[in-house]
């Protein structure tokens, strides 16, 4: 070990460990303490850069620049963890930076394939613009596959899919995945898939667009899908739209009535699905009756109607029954604003299966 005492006796591999922990520009700073540190920072083992809304460096040409220096020099140096988070900087989203400025564009996408090359193994890449009401999708990757054999967990949020973006069958090594506020950017009518065999856990929380479609992930264990905010919605009045047209004109040639999720999450002992009152992607996906061999299952209704005073909440136990549906089953929770017509008929099918509702 180096001599010295304090921090100053750790070994160098420990020292790019610790690094990791800090903001990019911190981790930067610590070249000037002493020789010995003036290079450690290229090596450290994290990188993590919140730019934008009076962050970091507080303008787009002064992070750019701070970027480009630090992959420079950086040379490739392989990476554990990246989290990279850049907003509109203030700006409206009528008005934002990524509307503007097609060069930071183009550098974000460049900074994440960077990193990928870099052997990350947790990736996140947060990028948004706000209005305080909302965050939109903004950010177009480069339409490439992630080829890594080394990422384990990838976290997109406020951006753009496309199709060879979804492809990470050469990502074996890959987990955990989560789409945040995230745009599916479908060709025309066509459908895009979500190919990740080696998931275990998988997130879709508001995807604006059509839903993309799962391929079979026999690993899964824990999935949590929201789809109040995607495209695939019926407003006529009075209309069921478990056999509603509009249900069935969504998708391509090669699936446009398949099962879109319910068939790739039938895997899962953990599912949390949310939906709105007007979406009927997993109506669509119910008449196709894939088969589940869950352990917890929660189901959160959302109504049209004011809300009560009081939230319900019931809690679905299993007990004598089918035992191709309660063999694994340990739990239903159902969460609702209000009672009404929905609970009456979901009450009705569980009891057809001896699953008792208690409403707390």
């Amino acid at each position: 070990m180096p001599t010295g005492s304090g921090i100053d006796a750790l070994p160098d591999e420990v020292l790019h460990h610790i690094l990791g922990f800090l903001e990019a520009h911190e981790s930067v700073r610590t070249c000037v303490l002493a020789r010995r540190w003036r290079h450690l920072w290229k090596s450290a083992t994290g990188l993590r850069v919140v730019a934008g809304n009076d962050e970091f460096l507080g303008s787009v040409g002064k992070l750019c620049n701070f970027m480009d220096s630090l992959l420079r020099l950086r040379a490739g140096s392989p990476l554990y963890t990246c989290d990279l988070r850049v907003t509109s900087f203030g700006q409206s989203v009528s008005n934002c930076l990524f509307e503007d400025d097609h060069s930071l564009l183009c550098l974000v996408s460049t900074w994440f394939w960077h990193d990928v090359k870099c052997q990350v193994r947790v990736l996140r890449l947060n990028a948004f613009s706000t209005d305080h009401f909302k965050l939109a999708p903004i950010l177009p990757l480069d339409k490439r596959l992630v080829d890594s054999r080394h990422l384990t967990r990838l976290e997109l949020a406020g951006i753009v899919l496309n199709r060879r973006l979804l492809d990470f069958s050469n990502c074996p090594s890959l987990e955990h995945l989560e789409f945040r506020n995230c745009c599916s950017n479908s060709d025309g009518d066509s459908r895009l898939c979500i190919c990740a065999p080696s998931l275990v856990s998988l997130l879709l929380d508001d995807i604006w667009g059509m839903i993309p479609m799962l391929e079979s992930i026999p690993s899964l264990v824990k999935a949590v899908v929201t789809t109040e905010d995607c495209y695939e919605s019926c407003t006529k009045e009075d209309c069921n739209c478990e056999f509603c047209g509009n249900s069935y004109s969504i998708g391509d040639d090669t699936g446009s009535n398949g099962c879109v999720l319910l068939k790739g999450l039938s895997g899962a002992k953990d599912l949390a699905l949310v939906s709105g009152p007007e979406t009927f992607i997993f109506k669509k996906d119910l008449r196709w009756c894939p088969v589940f061999i869950l352990e917890k299952l929660t189901l959160e209704l959302s109504s049209k109607e004011p809300r009560q005073q009081r939230e319900r909440k019931g809690i679905l136990r299993p007990m004598e029954g089918s035992a191709a549906i309660l063999e694994h089953l340990k739990i239903i929770e159902v969460r609702c604003d209000v009672v009404d017509e929905r609970i009456c008929k979901l009450t009705l099918f569980l009891c057809a299966f001896h699953i008792r509702l208690s409403l707390n």
